[in-house]
């Protein structure tokens, strides 16, 4: 087989494979299709998107209602912040301080978060992060508010948005202290909300296996 005649087949083969993917309507084109996504999305699109963002978790589906703001992206952050003063002064965290943080508006459940490496580094107060805290399988999304150095590692302490509180050993079943975030539980960084809500396409079908508590849309503490 010459060149010519191999280039040939090649283009005729395409030609049916795009046929296929775009093009056919039928219940086999659809399958084809369907089949081809995934496996473009899973090991292609993830893997490449993963070595460009550095981290495991480039794309986060909120779970939780934790940096729930009243409104989502509609906020009214000045009506928030007076809601939340008190929290925040009992953390030495000002009104000032807490405009100039990213994702200041918070997010809600089923949003879709763009991840990016988390260098403890350059990690500042107001950057909101996801690490593992122990309880499963799904990273905690919160904000940090606080940056020390213990023996020559930074640590960190956050809280969620809409949380009273901090996780701490005693109300934590696995026992991490939220405020005390060590870099080896560092997941990632959000940088942006991607979409709203479109992530309630995938937690729809494991919301009647959580706690009667967490099912549902999300409501301001």
């Amino acid at each position: 087989m010459n060149l010519k005649t191999g280039f040939d087949n090649f283009k005729k083969g395409f030609k049916k494979f795009w046929f296929l993917l775009w093009k056919d309507n039928s219940l086999k084109g659809w399958i084809f299709s369907l089949i081809f996504l995934f496996v473009f999305i899973r090991f292609i699109f993830f893997p490449f998107l993963s070595l460009v963002t550095g981290t495991a978790l480039p794309l986060a589906i909120v779970e939780s209602c934790s940096m729930y703001h009243d409104g989502n992206i509609f906020s009214n952050f000045d009506k928030w912040f007076e809601s939340h003063d008190g929290k925040y002064s009992l953390l030495n965290v000002t009104k000032g301080e807490f405009e100039k943080f990213s994702l200041r508006r918070g997010f809600d459940k089923g949003d879709i978060l763009f991840i990016v490496r988390a260098n403890p580094e350059t990690l500042k107060m107001g950057d909101v992060i996801l690490f593992n805290s122990g309880i499963g399988e799904t990273p905690v999304i919160h904000r940090i508010i606080s940056i020390k150095e213990e023996n020559g590692e930074k640590v960190f302490a956050t809280i969620g948005d809409n949380n009273a509180k901090m996780l701490v050993p005693d109300n934590n079943p696995a026992g991490v202290d939220e405020r005390k975030i060590t870099s080896e539980q560092l997941v990632g960084k959000a940088v942006f909300r991607i979409v709203p809500w479109f992530g309630w396409v995938k937690l729809v079908f494991f919301e009647t296996s959580r706690p009667e508590s967490e099912r549902g849309f999300c409501n301001e503490n």
